[in-house]
């Protein structure tokens, strides 16, 4: 065996079914202490969902102009508040960053499907503004495989009260893990995943150099550096149940100073050495 070999070689197991990852032995640390302390997000008692799907964008997204004409040409006041709560605030996976995000000033038509036993479906015709938008693109609708009971409903959506909720939702491709809080009623746009919970310590461990690194090492990078931060992978990421107060205090939005001391506070919460975090701070992705 060469020098080089002998200096330079690593020990890695393959005792189990997950994908084979070979990692140097400050890598093997640090991936063994993050799974010392964390519980994989998985068996947090919360899930990982969709956004929605609609089949035909067009139609169902659209500009504060449109939502503006379509509420004018609803018949009475009664129609238009109906009307002007069916049509709810979305983001794209383009709108959203690292803890915000840029709303395009887009709204969803959410003629939902219901949910089985606990709410009907929409019913297009208590909303005639709304189906006269949509008949204009009924050869696509119609056509589309998203729907629900009729062309006008998107399709069954079990998890749709859960856009009413305070949410963690983030891109699913990106150059690095970008998670952002959204709010109560804002929808988000398929294939953007979110998780309805307004643990702030998970959105900021989330958005660590630690969770990028381990996430990282779960699959592959494609061409240009991104990442697709599917679910399958982000609800491996072990985050720990204890000692998260702390974390909890700080805003959805911190400033420079603000994300300096989160950094400082995770980094002691997985253990890790000076050492360990000088490579994580200063390794490329």
């Amino acid at each position: 065996m060469s020098n080089f070999v002998q200096q330079q070689h690593t020990v890695c197991e393959f005792s189990d079914s997950n994908s084979w990852v070979i990692l140097s032995p400050i890598e093997q640390s640090i991936k063994n202490k993050i799974e010392a302390v964390g519980v994989p997000l998985k068996d947090w008692n919360i899930n990982i969902y969709r956004g929605v799907l609609t089949g035909c964008n067009e139609a169902f997204i659209i500009n504060t102009e449109k939502r503006d004409e379509i509420l004018s040409n609803c018949k009475d006041e009664a129609e238009r508040k109906r009307t002007e709560e069916l049509i709810r605030p979305i983001l794209r996976g383009r709108d959203i960053k690292r803890y915000g995000y840029n709303w395009a000033g887009l709204w969803l038509i959410n003629t939902h499907n219901g949910i089985k036993g606990k709410v009907p479906p929409v019913d297009i015709n208590n909303y005639p503004a709304i189906k006269a938008h949509l008949d204009k693109y009924w050869s696509k609708i119609s056509k589309r495989a998203d729907k629900g009971d009729t062309p006008y409903n998107l399709r069954n959506c079990a998890y749709m009260e859960d856009f009413d909720k305070p949410k963690i939702t983030w891109g699913n491709l990106n150059l690095k893990g970008s998670y952002s809080f959204a709010p109560e009623g804002m929808f988000i746009n398929a294939p953007c995943p979110f998780i309805a919970t307004n643990n702030t310590a998970i959105l900021h461990i989330l958005n660590s150099k630690i969770a990028d690194y381990y996430i990282r090492s779960l699959g592959v990078t494609r061409n240009g550096g991104y990442f697709e931060y599917k679910p399958m992978f982000v609800d491996k990421i072990p985050i720990p149940r204890t000692n998260l107060e702390k974390l909890k205090t700080y805003p959805f939005q911190p400033n420079q100073q603000e994300e300096k001391e989160l950094t400082a506070l995770i980094y002691k919460l997985y253990n890790l050495s000076k050492q360990e975090i000088d490579y994580l701070e200063n390794r490329e992705h």
